[in-house]
């Protein structure tokens, strides 16, 4: 069975850091390209970070320079590290495998930029 477990979420202050993480198990890890998605309240689900075919990173224009996808492949597990979060951040982020509605994903993890 495909999993996808997200972790990492959380309350942080504007400025702050936060690192996502998703664990992936089977062997969907090596056949998908990953990715980090998110969905505020109202919006659409968009991407924020993902690898592509060739493990080459995009990022939304949102969050150049502020967030990075990282993978470890010996753990099967893909990382956003988000730095100098805004409000706008504010959103639940999913872990993809994939991709789009025959892609895997996560259960989604809860974001929140405020003072």
């Amino acid at each position: 069975q495909v999993q996808l477990v997200e972790s990492g979420g959380g309350l942080v202050q504007p400025g702050g850091s936060l690192r996502l993480s998703c664990a992936a198990s089977g062997s969907i890890f090596s056949r998908y390209a990953m990715g980090w998605y998110r969905q505020a309240p109202g919006k659409q689900r968009e991407l924020v970070a993902g690898f592509t075919s060739g493990w080459r990173t995009n990022y939304a224009d949102s969050v150049k320079g502020r967030f990075t996808i990282s993978r470890d492949n010996a753990k099967r597990t893909v990382y956003l590290q988000m730095n100098s979060l805004k409000p706008e951040d504010t959103a639940v982020y999913y872990c993809s495998a994939g991709g789009g509605a025959l892609g895997y994903w996560g259960q989604g993890t809860q974001v929140t930029v405020s003072s």
